[in-house]
This record gives C-alpha cells, structure tokens and sequence, in this order.
C-alpha cells in the first residue's frame, strides 16, 4: 500500500495548531485573513489570536475583496534595467560624431572630441571616433545645417553665428573654414564679442572720425602771429606750443588761413625783393661794429 503524502490531522481553528505547518507566505496571509472574510470572526479579535496588527488584517481583507486570490501573490519584481557599458557611447552621441563629420570633413578627431564634450558631457578618444567614422551610422543628412558667411546678408547674423559655432565647442580654425571666410575675420568677431558682449554683434559705422584741434582761440592766436611774414610753420608751431596750444606743423599747412599771413621761411625769402638780403646783412655788421 502506497504512503500517503499527507498525514491525516483532525480538523481545527485554532491559529497556534496550524501555524506550524504553514510554509508559503501566500498560504499564512489567507489563513489570518479567511475567518474575517467568512464573517467568522472580527479583524480584532483575530489580530489578538495571531499577533497580526489589525490595520494589516483591514489592509489584506480589502485586498482580497477586490483583487481575490491575486492579493496573496507578491508583487512581481521589476525588470532588470541593463547595465550601461560606460565604454560604449550611445547612439546619439555616435550619430553627431558622424553628422558632424560630414557637414566639415576637415575636423579632426580631437576637435570632435572637444564639440561633443561641449554638448553631452562625454569626450570620446580619439580612436573611438576614428572607429565609428568608419564603421558607425549613415549620416542623418547632408545638407549644410548653416549658411556660409557671405550668403547671410545680415551683419550682426553673421557675427551672431560665429560667436554660435564657437559656443558650440568650434575653434576659429573650423569656423574659419566651415564658412569660408579668413581666419583673421573670425579672431576679431571673437575678441570684439569678449570686449562689448552682447553690443559688439551690432553694427558699427566706418567713417573716420577725425580730432578737431583748431578752435576759436587758437585761429585768433594764429592770426595774431600771421603779421609777421617771416615765421615759418614750424615756428609758429613752437610760439603756439608756449600758449599751451599743441598744434603740428603738418596741422598748420593745411589750414585755410595758413594762406593769409602765415608762410614758410622759404617762400618769405622767395618773395622778398632782390637785394634786401645784402642790405639785411650790411646792417647787421654795422650793429655789430658798434
């Protein structure tokens, strides 16, 4: 005769008889549980007999009211989120390495190294750029995502683009060469931006301003020593420079009064009449006998 698998047992309520032979924790939920389902007994009165808090008991039974004998299974676990290799760039990182290739094929690899530290926070090697360049993703387009420098028309576009690249992580080299214009272009959009911010994308006129030194005292100074004929522009540059008057000789020639009274010492002696100069020069000799 085949053993039996279970041993006959005389049936009983009582909690401390059959907890013992309860494994599953499914199994010891229902057992607190079915008296206060079945109407048997009170959620007090059975948290008394098992030592289970009698909210638990609350919780459980409402559990199984609505979700029945799924209640009494555990929650399912999860799914395991895979672990990232940190060696191993994602995809859209991968897929900016190759784009950015193709919209300037000169980059190097550390350049794009550098632009994708810019933008991700991760600065791939060298090797690993290289090795997805030539086994990584087809480029998502290949059409230029900005317009070259002379195709904008907008001055303060153009600049604005530049300082935008360079933002980006670009170098004045790529800029320079990705939309065709000098690099020395390029440097001043750059260091006129770090001089004025914001201002320096503006644009700016190109007339030449030049200092106005003449004022009105200084035309009645001229005037004044423009009646002696014999002074020269550079003397009357020196008499002015004892006013406290700062006026250069090349300042003085220029100037439409200049023709009035104020000439050179070779053309007064150009214009003077033949002869003065012997005459000039008798008196003096005279003046120095005595």
């Amino acid at each position: 005769m085949p053993k039996r698998r279970y041993e006959q047992r005389e049936p009983t309520h009582d909690w401390q008889q059959i907890r013992p032979f309860l494994k599953d924790s499914a199994q010891i939920t229902y057992e607190v549980i079915r008296p206060c389902i079945l109407g048997w007994e009170t959620p007090k009165e059975r948290a008394a007999e098992t030592g289970m808090p009698m909210s638990s008991i609350y919780y459980k039974a409402n559990l199984f009211d609505q979700a029945g004998m799924a209640s009494l299974l555990p929650p399912a676990p999860p799914p395991e989120i895979p672990k990232q290799d940190k060696r191993s760039l994602p995809p859209h990182i991968r897929q900016e390495i190759v784009d950015l290739h193709t919209q300037y094929p000169a980059f190097r690899p550390h350049e794009i190294a550098t632009i994708c530290f810019v933008k991700f926070n991760r600065k791939p090697a060298p090797a690993t750029i290289k090795l997805i360049l030539a086994s990584g993703p087809k480029p998502s387009t290949t059409e230029r995502r900005h317009p070259r420098y002379a195709e904008i028309e907008s001055g303060k576009e153009r600049r604005r683009l530049v300082i935008r690249l360079h933002v980006d992580g670009w170098n004045a080299k790529s800029i320079a060469g990705y939309l065709d214009v000098s690099r020395k272009t390029v440097h001043e959009i750059l260091q006129r931006f770090a001089e004025e911010q914001f201002a320096g994308l503006e644009d700016k006129s190109h007339a030449h301003k030049k200092l106005r030194k003449v004022n009105i005292q200084t035309i009645q100074e001229i005037k004044k020593l423009s009646e002696n004929p014999l002074l020269g522009a550079y003397r009357v540059s020196a008499a002015l420079e004892q006013m406290g008057i700062k006026l250069s000789r090349a300042s003085l020639r220029p100037l439409p009064f200049h023709q009035s009274g104020i000439v050179s010492s070779s053309d007064a002696a150009q214009a003077a009449p033949k002869g003065s100069h012997a005459i000039q020069s008798r008196e003096a000799s005279s003046d120095m006998e005595r």
